[in-house]
């Protein structure tokens, strides 16, 4: 007797494809059957709720910071309540493997506005396969895989200076990534406005991407700015994978800030140009209009050169501080993708003092106000007082673009959530529901069967997982089952962690990770690596 029948339901298989309706088996993790509506006489189990779900198979969400989430809070409600089953983790360029003894401190200190900086927890791994292995060992609710963070290799081999890599060092970071690759990674993140990875000129990282594109992998960076130059900060990603043959992958690909209002067909013209010439590019995005990342991003990169100590201390230098000023507020900070800082568009959504909780909410220009300063002396006085790890929103995106990126043919869908902080961004909770729900039955920017495409059968081509992604004989049952005519996020920007409504049932690997709305603490996800071929290790 199979595990378990979903009978009678409407099948919406992650191809693109019209619904259909069947019954569906899963047996021992995977899909054994799919057969005509009431044809299956019994399993285990019967999930006969076919009046008013859809089956899909599970989301997968291209662009995650769970790196120490999935250690630390292993059920993993906020993703998992989105029918989240398969998670990219490793992103933007900073990461914790592979790493050393000098590298791990830094690294912990700089994205602990990412992912926290718990002190109780054992960071004994150093190589990709370890982190991995502790990752199956400790056991995780949904799947990840890794993309090995550039700048965390030049961080061990370069150092936190701004300056170029020497042949030498180049070499090294070569070989750290080709035995990450080899270990199971599926590709290379960069993070070009995060130092030291920004510090990397495009020769060197063709010289990485070279690699990636020996693996069959693929490159995911977050550019050099989505703000002033974006279009020529795409330009150059765009190169490298005609120069180099690596594949691409953009992402949290926007327009933002005032200089690129309506400007996305442009960047899509541009993608569509390569994809005529045979580059292969991808891209993902969320469906909201701020971003989210790190107070001190915003920060210059000559200011951050050195490391978060060396930052701290330039800021509480009077003659440093007021060139630090003058880059955020007159020419232009590389931090901030080369424009101005706009004081009231940056909103505290974490911070690691408790003693800076009330102002958790609140934007720097309301906090400038509220204390008589310029707004400038309130960033410095935040970025000391947290030691660096403030996190914010930043209310600088466009309704058009938005819209416009996520209907190409080429896009996918990545929550780029951060999962700390008191407020954080609602993109946490809400993206995947918020594009069934908002953008694809409220407002009609994709219909169901392709918005479930993007959200699953192409992000699985785009990783090479031969057996997920779809509703197939013999793929693993990573399923969600929702409600089109309900489903919707809730998360807002004032109470962001709410559980999304509509999504009842969530299996992972056949279990059910989420069971009527109620997580069920089975953790059945696992590491996916990758072996020589690109294929999921079975």
């Amino acid at each position: 007797m199979p595990d378990l029948l979903i009978r009678d339901i409407d099948v919406i298989d992650g191809t693109g494809a019209q619904r259909y309706r069947a019954d569906v088996v899963v047996d021992d993790g995977r899909i054994t059957e799919i057969a005509a509506p009431g044809t299956v006489a019994t399993a285990g189990r019967i999930l006969d709720e076919g009046e008013n779900l859809v089956l899909a198979p599970g989301f997968i969400d291209m662009h995650a910071h769970s790196d120490l989430h999935l250690l630390t809070e292993p059920g993993h409600f906020p993703k998992l309540s989105q029918g989240i089953t398969t998670e990219v983790i490793g992103q933007d360029g900073l990461s914790y493997a592979p790493i050393d003894d000098t590298a791990l401190d830094l690294v912990r200190r700089q994205i602990a506005g990412w992912n926290g900086n718990p002190a109780d927890l054992d960071f004994s791994w150093r190589t990709v396969a370890e982190y991995l292995d502790r990752l199956d060992t400790a056991g995780i609710t949904p799947n990840a895989a890794y993309l090995v963070p550039q700048g965390t290799l030049r961080l061990m081999v370069v150092g936190t200076e701004k300056r170029s890599a020497t042949p030498s060092e180049i070499d090294r970071m070569r070989e750290l990534l080709a035995q990450a690759l080899t270990e199971g990674a599926v590709g290379m993140s960069s993070g070009l406005t995060y130092t030291p990875g920004m510090y990397a000129d495009t020769g060197e990282l063709a010289s990485l991407c070279e690699v990636v594109a020996r693996f069959g992998g693929f490159y995911a960076p977050h550019t050099r700015s989505y703000g002033k130059g974006a279009l020529d900060a795409y330009a150059e990603m765009i190169d490298l994978s005609r120069r180099t043959g690596c594949a691409l992958h953009l992402t949290h690909a926007t327009m933002n800030f005032g200089e690129n209002r309506g400007r996305a067909p442009e960047f899509l013209a541009m993608i569509d140009a390569a994809l005529a010439e045979g580059c292969d590019i991808t891209l993902d995005t969320y469906p909201y209009l701020p971003g989210s990342t790190t107070l001190s991003a915003l920060l210059p990169s000559w200011a951050m050169s050195g490391g978060p100590d060396a930052a701290l201390t330039r800021i509480a230098d009077l003659d440093t501080r007021l060139a630090i000023a003058l880059d955020v507020n007159v020419h232009g900070s590389d931090g901030c993708h080369g424009v101005t800082v706009d004081w009231e568009t940056i909103q505290i959504s974490g911070v690691a003092n408790p003693d800076l909780t009330p102002h958790v909410g609140r934007t720097i220009a309301q906090l400038a106000v509220d204390r008589d300063l310029p707004p400038v002396e309130v960033f410095f006085d935040l970025l000391t007082r947290d030691q660096l790890a403030t996190t914010i929103l930043q209310h600088v995106g466009h309704e058009e673009n938005v819209r416009a990126i996520m209907r190409h043919h080429r896009h996918m869908g990545g929550s780029d959530a951060l999962l700390v902080g008191d407020r954080p961004h609602p993109r946490a909770w809400g993206t995947f529901p918020r594009y069934l729900g908002h953008y694809t039955r409220d407002l009609g920017v994709l219909d169901l069967e392709d918005c479930v495409h993007h959200l699953t059968g192409r992000p699985a081509e785009r990783l090479r997982l031969r057996d997920r992604g779809l509703i197939r004989p013999g793929h693993a049952a990573d399923l969600v089952l929702f409600d089109p005519a309900t489903v919707r996020d809730t998360a807002t920007f004032e109470q962001p962690k709410q559980q999304a409504h509509g999504i009842p049932y969530v299996l992972v690997n056949g279990e059910f990770a989420l069971d009527a709305g109620k997580p069920t603490g089975i953790r059945a996800g696992r590491t996916l690596r990758m072996d020589s071929d690109r294929q999921e290790t079975r």
